[in-house]
């Protein structure tokens, strides 16, 4: 596996922490749907969360969330639909970010909730 691709999953694995720390149900990982993948799929409460996942390290050019551009969030929004509609999902659903940060041995993680919405 890549460096890219280990630091992409050491960056899934501290955000499903995170999550199970806070009170969610994690119900899956890099799920694909469409042309997209389902980074994590949880439940809290009565909501169902989508969550994309963006890991870098410490003094990259772009903060992580901002590489959750409108062609990614389309993508995502497409693949939830397809989530919703097979697992036959009747809850409300939002879309967060979780930014992970990794500087050597230590890490930031930040959890965007609801940070884009589905246009009408």
């Amino acid at each position: 596996m890549s460096e890219h691709n280990d630091l992409g999953k050491q960056g899934e694995d501290m955000a499903c922490q995170h999550l199970r720390k806070n009170g969610y149900e994690v119900l899956g990982r890099n799920l694909f749907f469409r042309k997209a993948e389902l980074d994590i799929v949880a439940k809290k409460g009565n909501d169902l969360v989508f969550v994309e996942v963006k890991t870098r390290t410490k003094g990259s050019m772009m903060s992580p969330e901002q590489a959750v551009d409108m062609r990614k969030q389309r993508l995502i929004i497409e693949a939830a639909s397809d989530y919703i509609d097979k697992m036959d999902v009747d809850m409300d659903a939002r879309f967060d970010i979780i930014s992970v940060v990794v500087n050597g041995s230590e890490s930031t993680i930040e959890h965007i909730e609801s940070a884009f919405f589905p246009s009408i």
